[in-house]
């Protein structure tokens, strides 16, 4: 359930119109087997993703990049950042447990909500990482004036890589709070999934 970080950053001089940060975003799965919990939990250490931060697989990852694209304006004595995009490409890789016909209620309904909470986790990261995308894109058309535009871009890089910093804190604190509340967090939601099969909101 972390997340993989791959930071690119492309500064260019181009006349771009103003807008918020954008997201680009896809999916892809790999597949796992297995009748019983002890099996998936096997399989999702054995075939999941694997995050270059920790060093193991995971069930689930986002692997992320940033690219932002600068519009500079020069006059006499001065250049500065007219504009800031900043494009987020996220990629989640999710699990999807390939049933085998006969399997126990249990199993399927505990997969059910652990499948959902991985999604809901990397989903998040992707939220966190364009919240910073647009914090960067603010940090950079406040940056002022500068002499030239190679401190302009010099500075640029410099407050990319701070905001960029930032983020992957921001990253490591959600998965460590993830982390902890991950029992608590599960209980929750299975009570919270068998009230709504008791009330005829969820099929089986």
């Amino acid at each position: 359930m972390k997340r993989a970080l791959l930071t690119a950053v492309t500064i260019a001089c181009l006349g771009l119109p103003a807008q918020a940060a954008s997201l680009s975003k896809s999916y892809s799965y790999f597949s796992i087997r297995g009748k019983t919990l002890e099996d998936i939990e096997d399989q999702l250490s054995k075939l999941g993703p694997h995050v270059n931060t920790s060093g193991s697989r995971h069930p689930g990852a986002t692997r992320m990049q940033f690219t932002t694209k600068l519009a500079y304006a020069q006059g006499d004595g001065f250049c500065q950042i007219i504009d800031a995009r900043t494009t987020v490409s996220a990629r989640l890789i999710l699990p999807r447990w390939r049933k085998p016909r006969k399997v126990d209620a249990d199993v399927k309904l505990i997969w059910d909500t652990l499948s959902a909470d991985i999604k809901r986790h990397e989903e998040s990261h992707v939220v966190i990482a364009k919240n910073y995308a647009a914090e960067l894109e603010k940090s950079l058309k406040a940056m002022g004036r500068q002499k030239n535009c190679q401190i302009a871009s010099t500075r640029a890089k410099e407050i990319t890589a701070k905001v960029l910093a930032r983020h992957d804190q921001a990253q490591a604190d959600f998965d460590r709070v993830e982390g902890k509340n991950f029992e608590s967090r599960i209980l929750r939601l299975l009570k919270y999934r068998l009230e709504q099969i008791a009330a005829g909101r969820i099929r089986t």
